[in-house]
């Protein structure tokens, strides 16, 4: 988590805007049960068990895994990492 972190941080405004607006419509699909939008382009990441990629943006990519929430029912995501398809070079680094 601490590098999605610095990941988030190195984010432009416009990126950043995108990124949270991409992430308000997968949770918004999560909560009501539904897949994610196809616009987020989820899928696994080949090689990394349990990690997938979300698509923001043309060339914004985050990394994250599903994990068990402390709430009933709910689902709770470890992100990763954030950025440019640079993020593919380490994707669970710390």
């Amino acid at each position: 988590m601490p590098r999605f972190l610095v990941d988030l941080e190195r984010l432009g405004p416009e990126q950043r805007r995108l990124f949270k607006r991409a992430v308000r419509k997968f949770v918004g699909d999560l909560k009501a049960h539904r897949p994610p939008h196809r616009s987020l382009g989820i899928k696994g990441l080949h090689g990394y068990e349990g990690v997938f990629e979300f698509r923001f943006a043309g060339d914004g990519r985050a990394l994250f895994m599903y994990g068990t929430s402390p709430h009933s029912g709910d689902v709770h995501i470890l992100w990763l990492r954030v950025g440019t398809h640079t993020i593919y070079t380490n994707p669970q680094a710390d």
